[in-house]
């Protein structure tokens, strides 16, 4: 099981899982749910080796390096610690 924090909130995930619907419990903003608007952008604080790399809709919105969209995250294992 992999393990998502956010805000002081946990989340256990099986490892591989998107990440969307966790996210949205725990309350990130969420737009589109597709990549296209960058409302569910987030800030990697530590984990990001846990994490699958990122996607074509992610690179198309020259996010910063330790920036990803909640609607694109898959989680590998581990832990993975995310802020607004």
């Amino acid at each position: 099981m992999a393990t998502i924090e956010f805000e002081g909130q946990q989340r256990k995930v099986p490892d591989y899982s998107p990440l969307l619907e966790p996210c949205e419990d725990m309350g990130v903003p969420f737009g589109c749910t597709a990549g296209e608007c960058g409302t569910c952008c987030v800030y990697v604080e530590s984990g990001m080796e846990n994490l699958e790399p990122k996607n074509y809709a992610e690179e198309s919105l020259s996010l910063g390096e330790s920036e990803r969209l909640c609607c694109q995250l898959k989680i590998k294992t581990g832990t993975v610690r995310l802020a607004l």
